[in-house]
């Protein structure tokens, strides 16, 4: 079980609702990590009450995020319910990284696609920050079906956004279904931006969502380029749904955390690698 660092003792975070919302972020962090923890458990880790810890408990299950057990709880092994309030905290700086580097891949003018997931967003708001975008002579088109992506770049001016249309998933914001999919096959993307739940030589790009799955290979189809931007978690892992086999993934943008000989059996693919370097602050955080 590891333990997390705290501000000072007894305090694990901002008062109130949000600091309900941070110190259950905690605890879900720690559930899933361990695959099952005790109320004294928790009790340790984070310095809080027994019945502080029992409530957090009782306030994850009601959301189906963790299974309730006697003085304690497991994880919930459906990982795509988890909201992306909370996948957005886990390895940020690693996607952040990630983003950094992946931005590099594409030119100021060009049309590039995203879909949905934590990642993307993170490469989203690098487009939408860096002076190269900004200052180009005419604006990047942005292709999405993830509508949280959409609200981050409507107001920026040197974006062009196209949004897919269809029906919402309120777990990753992703819009799905047969209107997305008949937008896109009007257009074309010079680079698409993949999130994924997992990525191997073995499995492709896989993610937990059939129609998920369906409308990120729509965008394959229309892109003349295809990236897969994933933290070192994800390398090597699998899901339920396939997008792509690895040989219709042309670069592979992860943190130097990754494992190496996954790395290399995706080369051996046929995929390019580009490495984010994680500064030493965010670095420790990760290994944490």
């Amino acid at each position: 079980m590891k333990s997390v660092p705290e501000s000072a003792p007894g305090d694990p975070g901002p008062r109130g609702a949000r600091g309900r919302r941070h110190r259950q972020d905690l605890v879900l962090d720690l559930v899933i990590d361990a695959g099952h923890v005790s109320v004294d458990d928790l009790v340790s880790s984070l310095r809080i009450s027994p019945a502080t810890a029992r409530r957090d408990l009782d306030a994850l299950a009601d959301q189906q995020l963790v299974i309730r057990t006697h003085g304690g709880a497991s994880a919930n092994p459906d990982a795509s319910s988890l909201p992306m309030r909370y996948r957005a905290a886990r390895h940020a700086g690693a996607k952040e990284a990630i983003a950094r580097r992946a931005v590099g891949l594409v030119d100021p003018g060009s049309v590039i696609g995203l879909n949905g997931g934590t990642t993307t967003t993170a490469l989203a708001q690098e487009l939408a920050a860096r002076a190269s975008f900004r200052e180009a002579e005419r604006p990047t088109v942005l292709v999405t079906n993830a509508i949280n992506i959409a609200q981050e770049l409507a107001v920026r001016k040197h974006l062009q956004l196209v949004v897919t249309g269809g029906v919402v998933r309120e777990s990753s914001f992703e819009l799905v279904g047969s209107w997305g999919e008949q937008l896109l096959a009007q257009i074309r993307i010079d680079t698409l931006f993949l999130g994924v739940n997992a990525v191997s030589a073995r499995d492709g790009a896989v993610t937990h969502d059939e129609s998920e799955a369906s409308i990120s290979a729509r965008l394959m189809e229309r892109s003349t380029r295809v990236v897969v931007v994933a933290d070192a978690e994800k390398i090597g892992a699998s899901a339920f749904a396939r997008i792509t086999p690895a040989s219709g993934i042309h670069d592979l943008v992860t943190d130097s955390a990754a494992d190496p000989a996954a790395l290399e059996a995706l080369r051996e693919s046929g995929v390019r690698i580009h490495l984010a370097d994680l500064d030493p602050v965010h670095q420790e955080a990760e290994q944490a």
